[in-house]
């Protein structure tokens, strides 16, 4: 489950009180088991992540080749159809990869060209409502790729429609006001209360 900076220690408390195994925390993210029916309920009712993945491969890659021949050599065409659409969302920490949206790319061209090998045809790519997103975190040479459960991010709650020139996320605000060790039986005050993130939160 990803999350933010400085939430990480909280979200790991909330996963663990809702059922989690072997919680384990990161930076921005805390690892844990679950079956796919805690999975479900860590979308629906998380205050504090972000997004839900399921790893499935980590490597190393020490230049392009051997990512883009990595990549391809997983079994894609057990995971994508030809007739699913796929999006791909990548965060770069590395000094040898340096542009997301470049290893974004270079990873769709793997999936596709492995799926257009194996079946004859090829998915194609929907940024806005894929039917399969796919997360690819590298960490200097440390690759993960995982699918993501979440689809749109679990800050955006729904309950906002227009929102003021800088918004707090939600995530965010949800993490501040548990940290603060607010009382619920307390008044709660906002001083600078913007567009009322912290008070719905």
């Amino acid at each position: 489950a990803t999350t933010l900076a400085g939430v990480e220690d909280i979200l790991a408390d909330e996963l663990k009180r809702r059922g989690a195994r072997d919680g384990e925390k990161g930076r921005r993210a805390v690892t844990f088991q679950g079956d796919l029916g805690f999975v479900y309920k860590v979308n629906f009712r998380s205050r504090f992540a972000l997004r839900v993945l399921k790893p499935i491969k980590t490597f190393v890659a020490i230049d392009e080749d051997a990512y883009y021949a990595r990549i391809k050599a997983l079994a894609w065409e057990n995971i994508l159809s030809p007739s699913q659409t796929f999006a791909i969302r990548s965060v770069v920490n590395s000094q040898t990869f340096r542009h997301s949206n470049f290893m974004a790319l270079k990873a769709k061209d793997a999936i596709v060209d492995r799926i257009r090998e194996k079946t004859g045809e090829r998915p194609n790519v929907d940024k806005e409502n894929p039917d399969i997103p796919i997360h690819i975190r590298i960490d200097r040479e440390l690759v993960t790729i995982s699918l993501d459960s979440t689809g749109e991010s679990l800050h955006l709650r729904g309950y906002r429609q227009l929102t003021g020139q800088a918004p707090l996320n939600e995530v965010l605000a949800a993490g501040i006001v548990e940290l603060s060790g607010w009382d619920p039986t307390t008044p709660f005050y906002d001083a600078m209360c913007g567009s009322g993130t912290l008070s719905m939160e």
